[in-house]
């Protein structure tokens, strides 16, 4: 019997990509020394949210599917069905990968300035 993990407030649970460490380039990034590289995976299932979210009008900013980036220090580890899977707080992300395709057309294209004088 396969089990689903329901995660709560606003908890995500996350499967972790494998980390790729051959570029395109051909080059083979080595595991760090010092810090681990942040990681990646995809969001299984989300929480509901924690209750004043919903009277302030803030909704979970991921989704399911979500191919999503987070620091290796971040959540709890588990293991359900023999499957490795993150549990963490949504605030503990760092981002979300989106396909450049998919940017609204508003900031694709925007470059990056400074209103301060040289």
């Amino acid at each position: 019997m396969r089990h689903h993990l329901r995660p709560l407030f606003d908890r995500v649970v996350i499967k972790e990509l494998d980390p790729d460490r051959v570029r395109r380039s051909g080059l083979l990034v080595p595991p760090g020394n010092h810090e681990p590289p942040p990681q990646h995976g995809i969001v299984l299932d989300i929480g509901p949210g924690i209750d004043w979210w919903e009277a302030a009008g803030v909704r979970m900013p991921v989704q399911r599917g979500d191919h999503v980036v987070f620091p290796a220090s971040a959540g709890v580890w588990i293991e359900v069905d023999e499957e490795r899977l993150l549990v963490c707080r949504v605030g503990e992300l760092l981002g979300v990968i989106e396909r450049a395709d998919e940017i609204p057309e508003e900031l694709s294209g925007r470059e990056l300035t400074s209103d301060e004088p040289d």
